[in-house]
């Protein structure tokens, strides 16, 4: 679930960016940022301590 909030919330901020005037390419990179990190938390989430 964390990962789809992850998304929606990166491509809202994506076309927040590009109707603001950004590149859009460099708003991408903004959503592909956030996408990436929603995706390392979530593959990353079983390897912690505390977590059986």
């Amino acid at each position: 679930m964390g990962l789809v909030i992850a998304t929606t919330v990166g491509l809202t901020a994506w076309i927040v960016l590009w109707a603001t005037g950004s590149s859009a390419l460099d708003a991408f990179m903004v959503t592909a940022v956030i996408i990436t990190l929603g995706a390392t938390a979530k593959i990353l989430t079983p390897y912690l301590p505390g977590r059986e």
